[in-house]
Parts: C-alpha cells; structure tokens; sequence
C-alpha cells in the first residue's frame, strides 16, 4: 500500500518489536509511557532484552489500564511489570490504576500527575481493530476531551472501565510510536490511510511514528 497514515512518518519494518526496542533505546527517555495488548507484550519482551537504556533515569507511566487489580491477566500494568519492569528496575513507576480507589479518582490524581512531568518523551501506543488507540474508542465521549490529560472511560461493549490518556496527553510526547503487526489489523490500517475518521486518526505529538509490519501494511 502506497498510502501514508493522516499524520506522521510510517517504516514498514519485518520486525516491529524488534524495531520499537531500538528506537526506545535510541530515544533515550527519561519518561516513558507504555500500553497494553499482544503487540506491547512483544515489543516489552524485546525491549527487556535490549542494551544500552539507563532505566535508572527513566519513570514509567500508563497510557490506558482497566479497572482491574493489577494481577489481573487484563491489566496492562501487570503485563508491563512481568514482562519488562521487573527485569529492568525504572528509576520510578507510577501505577494508574492505583492512583485512587474509584476510576473517577484515580483519573483526576493522575491527571495532576502527568501534568506535573511537563512532557513525556516517548508514548507508546497501539492500534485496535476498531481503530481505537490507548482506551480512546469509536463514539465515547472521551475522544472529545479537550480540557483533561486523564479520563476514566467505558461503556457496555468492553468489560471493563478504563482509565487512558486523552489526545491532549498524547500530544504532550516528543515521540508518539504506534505499533501495527499482523495480517488481522490490515483492514484497520486500510481505513485509516484512506483517511476514514478512526479514533487513532487524532493522534498527534511532537514527532508520530507508525511502525507497521508487512502483513499489517498490506505489501
């Protein structure tokens, strides 16, 4: 596909865990927001296996998370300390969903939060089927939010409520890389560079990179 996605630089890569690990070390972050989902759980496989980042310095955030314990086999947290965190020793990680004891009050102290770190320098996202990003879905109120960096979402199509970033959020980072691998997202992919009003259309930041897959771009 000759396309290109409706904002930012897209790489067609055969490796895109392999490639967003090397781009995060190459970044060299000192805050770090990490997502959820199978292609996450690789790229945080792989980054846990790459030289060469000084985790002492970097302070890891969420992106989105469900309203769940984070030993939870549906918690992005619990995913991200398992397969990455635990291994690395960041110099902080700031949990979301443990940052108040209703999704409403957890959205609001991590909204203080965020806002406090002034930026963020990579934001790592994802792509969904529907073409959703972070816990931004098609038709909820949250892809509005214009004076809010965290929201808590949910409706009755997902299981559980959520808390994610708005787009302001995301249009905080200096790099926001968003990873798209597999045959299953090409149709996904197809809208969206044809310009269709998918969620993930929105993202904006300082600098938006697509890493996407052969199967997933459809070449």
């Amino acid at each position: 596909m000759s396309a290109a996605p409706p904002v930012g630089e897209m790489w067609v890569v055969d490796d895109v865990a392999g490639a967003f690990a090397s781009l995060v070390v190459a970044e060299a972050p000192t805050t770090l927001a990490l997502s959820g989902g199978g292609m996450a759980r690789r790229a945080y496989e792989r980054l846990a296996g790459t030289r060469g980042l000084d985790w002492a310095s970097v302070t890891v955030v969420f992106g989105d998370e469900r309203w769940v314990p984070v030993t939870s086999e549906d918690s992005n947290e619990g995913m991200a300390r398992q397969v990455l965190l635990d291994l690395v020793g960041p110099a902080e990680v700031r949990s979301l969903r443990g940052a108040g004891t209703t999704p409403e009050e957890a959205a609001a102290a991590y909204d203080v939060e965020i806002a406090a770190l002034g930026g963020l320098d990579v934001v790592h996202l994802g792509l969904g089927d529907d073409g959703h990003t972070a816990s931004l879905f098609p038709g909820s109120p949250a892809l509005e939010v214009d004076d809010r960096l965290v929201v808590a979402t949910g409706d009755d199509a997902h299981p559980h409520r959520r808390l994610t970033f708005t787009f302001p959020a995301i249009a905080l980072a200096r790099v926001a890389v968003v990873t798209v691998g597999g045959a299953d997202k090409a149709d996904v992919w197809r809208r969206l560079c044809r310009g269709d009003d998918l969620p993930a259309a929105r993202i904006r930041a300082e600098r938006v990179l697509w890493l996407v897959d052969p199967a997933a771009a459809g070449s």
